[in-house]
């Protein structure tokens, strides 16, 4: 039975990911920094048997004595301050968790994964593109971050790099871009939209506001996303993989799309308010998953459409208490 240790186990991706390797037959642990909260609480009443360890990516020796004991066969390194609006406000704190904590993670592995070959998957992100260079954007297109969270990954994906390079590890880093759930935490536009869209046609609220409704991203499923993490540790040898679905929509049409499920009018329940804006937006995010796909096979399930209908049902069953 193969064992994978997860950091930001509690997270969107982690739930997704901690039920897709138990279905495999994994061991599965996952890294928690100790203070007891909602989203621990929840996740250990879905996931029973997974062990939770505490420790911090902020602490090295935390880290290497976790690394030690578990000896797990694969990490998944998913632990991150991941909401892009917090990272202005907290710049210091982004860079300290999402940056230096896959540089200590590596560390811990390095020096305490004895003879065992532990393959490591960092979760790299498209905010790394930033100011894109071109479109769609592929494992060669350059970097430009827009935000302290997208400089970050920035710094984590080359750490990563730089460590199988130099020391022969078996990392690899999935460049993902926006992927979404009936996990997802309540700060993200995709659960704003589809949960509040859920309350309007239960007669539990009225409006809501966004920001900037242009932007265009290239949304998945989450459930599909953490497939192809796995997949890609599977493969004999390390590299890095844009994981897309290659098709973008804007803001716009993900609440044209959810309130005409709901036979809504959006204009009627919509409002936007400056305080949701960046202070550098990102214009058009859209990835060319084609290596992913010719050398691990993958392929989503999932389409934009099916992706909200899934979070749509998913929050009208919430909200009615079924």
């Amino acid at each position: 039975m193969p064992t994978a240790l997860i950091t930001g186990i509690t997270g969107q991706d982690g739930h997704h990911l901690t039920k897709f390797l138990l279905s495999k037959g994994y061991e599965v642990a996952g890294l928690v920094n100790g203070q007891r909260n909602s989203r621990e609480d929840s996740f250990s009443h879905l996931f029973p048997d997974v062990s939770l360890v505490q420790g911090d990516l902020t602490d090295f020796s935390s880290l290497l004595q976790i690394v030690h004991d578990i000896q797990p066969d694969e990490i998944y390194n998913l632990g991150a301050i991941s909401f892009v609006g917090l990272s202005f406000k907290q710049p210091e704190l982004t860079a300290n968790v999402t940056g230096l904590g896959a540089l200590r993670l590596l560390e811990a592995v390095r020096k305490a994964g004895g003879e065992k070959s532990i393959r490591f998957y960092q979760a790299s992100s498209s905010e790394m593109f930033g100011k894109v260079r071109e479109t769609p954007q592929n494992e060669l297109t350059p970097f430009h971050p827009r935000s302290p969270y997208g400089v970050a990954k920035t710094f984590a994906h080359y750490t990563c790099v730089n460590y199988r390079e130099a020391y022969d590890m078996h990392i690899s880093s999935g460049i993902l871009f926006n992927h979404e759930g009936e996990y997802r935490g309540h700060e993200f536009v995709t659960r704003k939209i589809t949960s509040n869209v859920a309350r309007i046609k239960l007669g539990l609220q009225a409006r809501f506001s966004l920001g900037d409704l242009t932007p265009q991203r290239d949304w998945g499923y989450a459930g599909d996303y953490v497939e192809a993490m796995w997949m890609m540790l599977q493969q004999d040898s390390p590299g890095d993989y844009v994981c897309a679905t290659g098709i973008s929509h804007t803001v716009l049409d993900l609440v044209e799309y959810t309130f005409s499920k709901l036979d809504l009018d959006w204009k009627s329940h919509v409002t936007q308010d400056p305080k949701f804006l960046r202070p550098e937006e990102l214009d058009h995010l859209k990835g060319d998953p084609s290596r992913l796909k010719s050398e691990t096979g993958w392929n989503p399930d999932y389409t934009f459409e099916t992706m909200l209908d899934e979070m749509i049902d998913y929050w009208l069953s919430y909200y009615s208490g079924k």
